[in-house]
């Protein structure tokens, strides 16, 4: 039996992925799932499937994202950059001295 870290993921045995070579090959890049190829329930290797890289990365989530809400408009809150107080005016509000 392979060990827990295997499961929900695609297992062979390593005899069992010599003999079928191409049909696991063509399998994992039908599926895009990871095998991991064991030798006696120990893994072994992981065979993930081959995937391009984009060229870029603007527009790598689109249609993956779902913008929910207005997201232009301002919140009502006051943020501590905004405010009059300086980094100096809070340096030692949350220290104690012993």
């Amino acid at each position: 039996m392979a060990s827990h870290y295997l499961k929900g993921r695609g297992v062979i045995e390593a005899s069992d992925f010599e003999t079928k070579c191409l049909q696991v090959m063509n399998e994992v890049a039908r599926s895009g799932e990871e095998l991991v190829i064991t030798k006696k329930e120990h893994p072994m290797f992981s065979f993930p499937p081959f995937r391009e890289k984009p060229k870029s990365l603007f527009g790598i989530d689109k249609g993956r994202i779902e913008i929910l809400g207005d997201i232009i408009t301002p919140v009502d809150v006051e943020w501590e950059a905004q405010s009059d107080n300086t980094w100096d005016d809070n340096a030692g509000a949350n220290v104690r001295a012993k």
